[in-house]
């Protein structure tokens, strides 16, 4: 398959990309800063310069010309403020998803976050808060298009090495999942097109990625939830 990453110097985009690239896949990354085309390069991953704050629909639908799958691996960051969660982890999956659709590629894999779906606790701080609220905008929107997507909520990342074992279903995530068994799920989920209309939970967990991935498919365990 040819797969575009968006946000694809992000932590889990570069491990996914190494992935996707070790099994034959072809793998473009967007990128916003030129500078980071070399670490891209390192990894067999073509980059596109494409700040997808500025960037518009037709730009980034030239940039998703041929391409298979879009996964949306963006996002503002930590230390951005409330209003950068808004214009990357919402506004820029927007664009994507536009952009999608006018390139003809339906297969749509979206990064979300724990705790997406449901209003922020009564305790987070403003920046989190908004973070929720942009991601379950984002989720909603995309849920809406003429997509093929998938949206995968993981639980508290960690870069600790990965166990290839997790726990993927319906419900809310618990815990912390490494951002390497991240990076193999959605690898996993791109080759299974049958995980096309659910939102996952995704955490560290007993189930092996391919197991736990082909279950989500053949039980429909996360139906979506609007």
């Amino acid at each position: 398959m040819k797969i575009v990453i968006a946000g694809g110097h992000g932590q889990i985009a570069r491990r996914l990309g190494r992935l996707l690239t070790a099994r034959g896949d072809s793998v473009v990354g967007l990128i916003r800063n030129p500078a980071h085309s070399t670490d891209l390069l390192d990894d067999g991953v073509r980059p596109i310069v494409c700040d997808l704050e500025a960037a518009s629909s037709d730009d980034v639908a030239a940039a998703l010309s041929g391409a298979d799958a879009v996964v949306f691996a963006a996002g503002a960051g930590p230390g951005s403020g409330a209003a950068r969660k808004y214009t990357v982890d919402h506004q820029a999956a927007v664009l994507l998803a536009e952009a999608a659709l006018r390139a003809d590629v339906r297969r749509y894999v979206m990064v979300s976050t724990r705790g997406a779906g449901s209003p922020p606790p009564a305790h987070a701080d403003d920046v989190w808060a908004a973070y929720v609220h942009a991601k379950t905008a984002a989720d909603d929107h995309v849920m809406a298009q003429d997509l093929d997507w998938t949206i995968l909520r993981p639980a508290a990342l960690t870069d600790a090495p990965g166990t290839g074992a997790v726990r993927l279903t319906a419900e809310r995530s618990v815990g912390q999942v490494t951002r390497d068994d991240v990076a193999e799920v959605l690898a996993c989920l791109l080759a299974t097109p049958a995980t096309a209309g659910l939102v996952l939970e995704l955490a560290q967990g007993p189930d092996p990625v391919a197991e736990a991935v082909a279950h989500a498919a053949s039980n429909r365990t996360g139906e979506p939830r609007r």
